[in-house]
């Protein structure tokens, strides 16, 4: 059982799995941001463009109370629509950096160099 315990320590204390849980809590707080610039601002919008102040009114009558709310699916795909925007900016932005920071680094040697520098190496001896 302690090898367990320790097992689950080890995996938990590694830096993809911090990384992931980190990524997770800013993405929880994000979700309250994209809720209000959709329902706020982007609606708003496009209710004005289509003529309808409240997408979540928008229903099929199919009868005896019955009622399909296509409205309400229309805001959770922009939604969606939203944080899928947002988050390829931001992955777009994060491989720009990752790219600038791979430029900085200077190169090592080719396995040419590594080869020529093992055999001058060997020869020396």
């Amino acid at each position: 059982m302690k090898n367990l315990i320790e097992e689950f320590k080890a995996f938990a204390m590694k830096a993809n799995v911090i990384e992931a849980a980190v990524a997770f809590i800013l993405a929880m707080a994000f979700k309250p941001v994209i809720d209000s610039v959709v329902n706020n601002i982007l609606m708003p919008i496009i209710a004005r463009i289509a003529g309808e102040p409240n997408f979540h009114a928008l229903t099929i009558d199919l009868g005896k109370g019955a009622h399909i709310g296509y409205g309400t699916l229309i805001t959770v795909i922009i939604n969606f629509l939203f944080v899928a925007a947002a988050l390829f900016m931001v992955i777009k932005l994060y491989k720009k950096t990752k790219k600038e920071e791979e430029a900085k680094a200077p190169a090592g040697p080719t396995k040419e160099e590594q080869l020529l520098t093992e055999i001058r190496d060997l020869l020396k001896k």
